[in-house]
């Protein structure tokens, strides 16, 4: 099933889609500044330095329970990188390092901060996420007065140091999510540069009338709180450019919000929304907009006269039409309409012609118009949890398609899988899990850019031999069936990595080779291949021994056969003769 929902990044959580597949699709994420989760780990060894100078050095996700002491002495250094580690304390050599622009010292065990680190004079960045620290030591971050960039994500705040507020003029960038934040002093509006806010996942009942101060602000954050009310002040923000404030009890927006004709991220998902304001038609630069799991009374036609929109998601909101005027927005790149009323596929999406991803999951939709062909740059198409009694070949018609989710959750039941799924020769992911098919044709073996197939939860009692065809495949999902034998080639597929068989009465691998892995599996087949082979040599081998010897069935065959080369030789002596007389004849 393709879902549209909200992931658990800090300060860049994202639209995308991952009830189906844990990999998220490229450009799905309603786009916001954010940090990069930690890298894989490495041996902590200092690298060679350079001509004796050394500007970046990362030792993140090292294991480290101490920064190494040959660290201090790289004068030079501009950036460091110690985040995911096991570091306790910051030692007081850190002030040696006089040039150093950005630090993450995120993902450790450090309690206090050290008085030293308010001597990095040069500090532009510095990183303190998910650290257990102690309030009474953060007044040293005040004294680093060249700060832009301070993130202190699930530190357990729950109030945010004044003193910083007053001496930190140059933030641009403040990161408090993940904190037991119930409001932000009054002196933060001395933060005049500030641009971004994170505050995700804190305890806000109300939005922070202190930002409206803020001008200079372009994104704010408030995702994840318990926000009712958004004062009216919220119009002098005239620079803002996204808005997050999904997952609150927000009951209504204030009109004046059209007033921020920069905005162009607004993500309202998850409040107690019936309607938008009659003003929000004025926005002329919205591009991206969330109004899932709200319960709308009707289609927003505010909606309709924004001719940037690209991306929008109206998830569980009730809707059973959309109106004339949707065709209208060309534009649209993502559209997400899943889980609603609609009981048939709406013909007012056909004309954008520049849809790449749309999701249409548990509705009732029976039937697929011919106009889909219109959609000629459509690469993901999610139809799980419909009402589709047949597979529906109209889809053979969008040739750019790559994801297919057809698997069907609840309800009807598809049977079959036509043969005509080969002309799908960009698709890379084929979704049919929760089905009845009891095979699969063999001109899947055709879809050779197929990297995932998922059929778990069906019928199927043998995989087609053509399936070994499907060189790019990585994943196979076929758990739950009534398989009993693999293709005996199946191992030739060097890139599939992932093969999932149980729930299957397994006999050829047997069921605990299956249950050891794919490694297991690729042995077994292997084995029974050189098995084989082995046998068809002896067999041969045998079968001319007994030839030889004049012995056995094989020698009364090999007599047939010489008696029927000689009655072969006799006829064709007999042909010639006339033929000679024939010639005679002629002369």
């Amino acid at each position: 099933m393709v879902e549209l929902q909200q992931s658990g990044r800090d300060d860049a959580p994202g639209v995308h889609f991952s009830k189906a597949r844990t990999e998220s699709l490229g450009g799905l994420r309603i786009s916001r500044h954010g940090q990069e989760d930690g890298k894989p780990e490495k041996e902590a060894v200092l690298p060679v330095q350079v001509a004796g100078r050394l500007f970046f050095l990362d030792l993140g996700n090292r294991r480290q329970t101490t920064i190494p002491p040959d660290v201090f002495c790289l004068g030079d250094l501009e950036e460091l990188h110690l985040e995911g580690n096991l570091i306790e304390s910051i030692p007081g050599e850190i002030h040696r390092l006089k040039n150093v622009k950005v630090l993450y010292l995120n993902k450790n065990n450090i309690q206090a901060i050290c008085e030293e680190l308010g001597e990095l004079k040069c500090l532009q960045s510095l990183d303190l996420s998910s650290n257990p620290l102690s309030l009474s030591s953060l007044h040293v971050i005040s004294k680093l007065q060249a700060l832009c960039q301070l993130r202190l994500y699930n530190v357990n705040l729950d109030e945010f140091p004044v003193q910083i507020c007053k001496c930190l003029h140059h933030v641009e960038l403040l990161g408090l999510s993940g904190n037991q934040l119930r409001c932000l002093p009054k002196e933060i509006v001395n933060l005049t540069k500030l641009r971004e806010i994170y505050l995700q996942k804190n305890i806000f009942e109300s939005f922070p009338i202190e930002l409206c101060h803020l001008l200079n602000l372009e994104i704010i954050d408030l995702e994840q709180n318990l926000v009712s009310f958004i004062p009216e002040e919220v119009a002098s923000l005239i620079n803002l450019v996204k808005l997050f404030l999904a997952h609150n009890n927000l009951t209504s927006v204030p009109d004046t919000l059209h007033h921020c004709q920069n905005l162009s991220v607004l993500d309202l998902s998850n409040n107690l929304l019936h309607r938008l304001p009659p003003s929000f038609k004025e926005f002329t630069e919205m591009s991206e907009l969330g109004l899932s799991g709200n319960s709308l009374e009707r289609f927003p036609r505010q909606i309709c006269h924004w001719p940037s929109l690209c991306l929008i998601y109206l998830k569980n909101t009730g809707l059973q039409v959309l109106p004339a005027s949707f065709a209208k927005l060309t534009g649209m790149r993502i559209l997400d309409l899943s889980e609603n009323q609609f009981d048939a596929f709406p013909k007012q999406i056909c004309p954008m012609s520049n849809l790449e991803v749309l999701s249409l999951d548990d509705n009732q939709i029976c039937k697929i118009p011919l106009q889909v062909a219109r959609l000629s740059k459509l690469k993901c198409l999610g139809l799980t949890g419909n009402k589709f009694s047949v597979f529906p070949k109209e889809i053979f018609l969008l040739e750019s398609l790559e994801r297919l989710y057809l698997g069907q959750d609840k309800g009807i039941k598809l049977t079959s899988l036509p043969g005509d799924i080969s002309k799908l020769q960009n698709l890379k992911e084929l979704h049919l899990e929760n089905n009845c098919l009891e095979c699969l044709p063999p001109s899947i073996g055709l879809l050779t850019h197929l990297e995932i197939l998922n059929c778990h939860n069906n019928l199927l009692q043998k995989l087609p031999d053509s399936i070994c065809q499907l060189r790019g495949l990585q994943e196979l999902l076929v758990q739950n069936n009534k398989l009993f034998q693999l293709p005996g080639n199946l191992d030739s597929l060097q890139n599939l990595h992932l093969v999932l068989l149980d729930g299957n009465p397994m006999m050829d691998p047997p069921i605990g080779v299956c249950n050891q892995g794919k490694l297991a599996i690729w042995k077994y087949l292997k084995e029974k291949r050189e098995q084989k082979l082995n046998a068809i040599k002896i067999q041969a081998w045998w079968r001319g021994l007994l030839v030889r010897k004049g012995c056995g069935p094989f020698a009364e065959l090999q007599k047939l056969m010489k008696k029927g080369k000689k009655e072969k030789k006799g006829k064709e002596k007999r042909k010639e003769k006339p033929g000679k007389g024939a010639k005679g004849k002629k002369k």
